[in-house]
């Protein structure tokens, strides 16, 4: 063994103790609180408060008797309809401003950046309840507003109605994070190679055609990225909900999602009292969804997108 090996060899601790620090704090604060709630969903309490293994027992009733099933379909069902409304507004709209801002010439440019992320860095709670103000049909100001310019007819309750109020909680939440995705590909955008965008003009591909046919495939990982993140958020979403619509995402919990369902279900509301074990169960549930959809994009979608090396 030459000399610089046992060199190599002798300094490779250096990476255990620069690890651990950080490998402490995540097991701490992530794996063991993970562990305890997916023990905890193999266990369930009697009517004399003794708890007993019932294994997959929750989860059987969690996904068929009509007291949990009912509630548990709707929340999952309105968790993929929230989802789906970010991947068609919110990562479009995102791609869409990241190619405005790329454009050298664009007047403004940091003002505007700086303009569409700002909602990112606002609570959740004030943007709930700001949202929650503007909508009003008692003294909310869109009515105002569009009648203002003729359109007050279109205006509805539309958090207060059952069939639009899951799409305008979600709308708000894009117009919340699009700043993310935005940054994001913008951030890829740049960091395409000068020499490809020249080549490309040299060839005679300039304007859109140039986004579409070189600078979007280019960008495909960053946007696969984009969309895990979307999906993982989505399935972890609670926060502006609760704030709008309160814990029983209401109207008739046709907002009710994953999020709220599971804390309603833990820590009981109003006169419902708490279940941890069935609220670990769905829990679980959450995690293994999300884990799905992240095992999914990383074996069938990443490995057989195209990479570009530069």
């Amino acid at each position: 063994m030459s000399d610089i090996q046992v060199a190599r060899r002798q300094r490779r601790w250096h990476i255990a103790v620069f690890l651990l620090p950080a490998l402490i704090v995540y097991t701490a604060i992530m794996i063991v609180p993970l562990a305890q709630t997916l023990n905890l969903s193999l266990f369930h309490n009697d009517a004399q408060n003794a708890v007993h293994f019932v294994g997959i027992e929750n989860f059987r009733t969690l996904f068929v008797e009509p007291r949990w099933a009912a509630q548990f379909w709707n929340a999952l069902r309105n968790n993929f309809v929230f989802f789906l409304i970010h991947m068609v507004v919110q990562n479009p709209i995102g791609i869409a401003l990241a190619a405005l801002l790329s454009i050298p010439r664009l007047p403004g440019r940091a003002f505007y950046r700086t303009a569409f992320f700002v909602p990112t860095m606002l609570s959740f709670v004030i943007v709930g309840f700001a949202w929650k103000l503007i909508l009003s049909p008692i003294w909310g100001v869109t009515p105002s507003i569009l009648g203002a310019v003729h359109l007050k007819w279109l205006f509805a309750p539309w958090l207060g109605k059952e069939s639009s109020a899951l799409i305008t909680v979600a709308l708000i939440s894009v117009w919340q994070f699009v700043g993310i995705p935005m940054m994001l590909i913008y951030a890829a955008l740049l960091g395409i190679p000068d020499e490809v965008i020249e080549a490309a003009e040299m060839d005679g591909v300039v304007g859109p055609s140039q986004f579409w046919k070189i600078k979007l495939p280019l960008i495909l990982p960053t946007i696969g990225i984009v969309s895990v993140l979307t999906f993982v958020g989505n399935f972890n979403a609670f926060d502006l909900i609760y704030s709008a619509q309160g814990a029983l995402a209401g109207p008739n919990f046709s907002t009710d999602i994953l999020g709220t369902f599971l804390y309603r279900t833990f820590f009981g509301f109003q006169l419902q009292l708490g279940d941890h074990y069935m609220g670990a169960t769905i829990a679980t549930v959450m995690f293994f969804i999300i884990l799905a959809g992240v095992c999914a994009y990383l074996f069938l979608i990443q490995k057989r997108m195209r990479r570009y090396q530069f």
